[in-house]
């Protein structure tokens, strides 16, 4: 990004992440949910009931504003109805007007204090990026008794965020349980199982009726093309594995200069097919992204179409889902490993994108002081077998986030890992990670919580690709003044429409406080929705620079180390 923001000085500060009563309350939950009453039947008339169920499948076809008015309609008749609001919230979230669906359960709480409203405000919560207070709407609901499916599917969402993946999947093995004909709960479930099964299901949801909006369904469609040739592969090919002896290294960060003078970022020296690269280390992307020119070079093979979207306004970026032989960084080398291809304007001036989470079956250490990349093996969960070492992207979730496949062996005599179970593992914090930052992770996201002077914390990203810090105009506002900036903001998405200035913030993560004036701000809607909760800004390269950021994908953690007597000695 080309703007430019005043940078002032980084002071340590112990700063305690309210992740920590997520976790607490998580363990909460009664280990047996007691017996309560199923969705209460509505009451009236055939004709009534038939409006319920009409506007019910208006959102199973994606007609959110068809549904809202049948909802509407129906409280016409059934005042107050718990399901008609709860309808109606669920409809505005999937329309992405947050505010009206927050407006439509505070109205459907004034009249009845139902569980299933309940329910519907922890997914108003999660979405405004309260996860911690969502998940305690949902624990209070079952714990009362509730046997609300959507509940489970909450909570699996919270479990997810944290890295209690075998928590989550019990939590949508319940909710699917309950009720299998929840388009959204099926649509999560289905991406806990193994890719093979993963095809039938998403051929039978793309051929029937779905909520899915065009861009959506592009997607899942070529998402599924790409699983299909995946899948046509394996007997050949295999999965993506780690091909070299050595399961760490060490690898010099490459600088990539604006100007002889001035630094935009640090790359990696990257081997695609023998072919060396120079790729832009990049905490907010996911995958490794490559312009064509650099692919054609490399000989990749073209898989699936695909479209790329990021920070700008102006949209995906068409762009193809290949496959590379072999990836090698530093002492390491991977083979048939997917990586993605897009037109050489979306990215600038870099060769290509590499994001961090590449390497989230590794302890990742960024030394940005010393200009170092450290790869090295996770401490060994208690009972866990020793896997298969990958390159990972969040597209090519073969074993899903937390799972592993109980196969071994070289992909010669391994059979097709979609014969075998697939295991799901809970966070580890290790004792030398205790004092590690509790992070979300959704999608490829690493969202930090962040204090901006004395409001409650807000989800920032950790983006080592976007130059300097940036703030949303709502988050912004909460603390100081915000007016019209002639700055230019760029991203995959090409460039965001309106741009704003944000006067002064404080921002305080992990041990870190930062003192910021003129900070960038721009609305990040899109981004918000893309990860699934409001994300209010993104922790930049010109701070994180100074940093030594140490990332555990596997378990959510982060650790941030600033120790001025290290960068000064480095810098002199």
């Amino acid at each position: 990004m080309n703007y430019v923001c005043r940078l002032f000085v980084i002071v340590l500060l112990l700063y305690v992440s309210g992740l920590a009563q997520s976790e607490q309350t998580q363990s909460s939950i009664k280990s047996e949910v007691p017996p309560g009453d199923v969705p209460t039947p509505v009451s009236g008339t055939s004709a009534v009931v038939n409006v319920l169920g009409e506007a019910h499948e208006l959102y199973r076809k994606g007609d959110f504003d068809g549904a809202v008015a049948k909802y509407r309609l129906f409280l016409q008749t059934q005042p107050g109805s718990p399901d008609a609001y709860a309808g109606i919230a669920r409809a505005y979230l999937k329309a992405k007007r947050i505010d009206d669906a927050a407006a439509a359960v505070a109205e459907g709480l004034s009249h009845h204090d139902s569980p299933r409203l309940r329910v519907a405000e922890g997914f108003v919560l999660f979405r405004q990026g309260k996860i911690t207070e969502a998940e305690q709407e949902w624990v209070k609901v079952i714990n009362g008794g509730g046997r609300e499916p959507r509940a489970y599917l909450g909570l699996a969402r919270v479990r997810m965020a944290i890295a209690m993946y075998k928590s989550a999947k019990k939590m949508l093995d319940k909710a699917h349980e309950l009720d299998p004909d929840d388009p959204d709960i099926e649509e999560e479930w289905i991406y806990t199982l193994s890719s093979a099964e993963r095809v039938k299901y998403l051929e039978r949801s793309l051929a029937g009726p779905n909520s899915w909006d065009s861009d959506e369904r592009e997607s899942i469609t070529n998402y599924l093309a790409y699983l299909r040739e995946r899948e046509r592969a394996k007997g050949s090919q295999g999965p993506c594995r780690l091909s070299s002896s050595v399961t760490s290294t060490e690898a010099p960060l490459v600088r990539l200069l604006q100007d002889p003078y001035h630094l935009r970022g640090f790359g990696l020296s990257v081997f695609l097919n023998g072919h060396k690269n120079k790729l832009r280390l990049d905490t907010g992307a996911s995958g490794i992204v490559v312009k064509r020119s650099i692919a054609e070079n490399a000989g990749i093979v073209k898989i699936a179409p695909l479209k790329i979207w990021g920070i700008g306004d102006k949209g995906g970026r068409l762009a193809y889902r290949g496959m590379a032989g072999s990836i090698r960084i530093g002492d390491l080398e991977f083979r048939n490993c997917p990586i993605e291809v897009v037109d050489g304007g979306s990215l600038g001036e870099e060769d290509g994108l590499i994001g961090s989470d590449v390497f989230s079956d590794f302890l990742i250490d960024i030394d940005f002081p010393q200009e170092k990349l450290r790869l090295s093996e996770l401490p060994t969960r208690p009972g866990e077998e020793k896997k298969k070492l990958a390159l990972k992207n969040e597209d090519d979730d073969q074993d899903g986030p937390g799972a592993d496949t109980a196969s071994s062996g070289t992909s010669e005599n391994r059979k097709d890992e979609s014969d075998h179970p697939r295991e799901f593992y809970d966070r580890y914090i290790s004792p030398e990670m205790q004092t590690y930052t509790r992070v979300f992770t959704l999608r490829h996201y690493l969202l930090i919580p962040t204090s901006i002077g004395d409001v409650p914390s807000k989800l920032f990203v950790l983006d080592t690709g976007a130059f300097n810090n940036t703030i949303s105009p709502g988050a912004a506002r909460e603390v100081t003044k915000v007016h019209n900036a002639d700055i230019t903001v760029e991203g995959l998405s090409g460039s965001v429409n309106h741009v704003y200035s944000a006067n002064k913030a404080v921002l305080r993560f992990g041990r870190i406080k930062q003192e910021n004036q003129d900070l960038v701000a721009f609305d990040m809607s899109h981004i918000s929705d893309s990860a699934g909760t409001e994300i209010s800004g993104f922790l930049g390269f010109a701070m994180l620079r100074l940093l030594d950021i140490k990332i555990d994908y596997r378990d959510a953690l982060v650790d941030f180390r600033f120790d001025p007597e290290r960068w000064k000695a480095f810098t002199n």
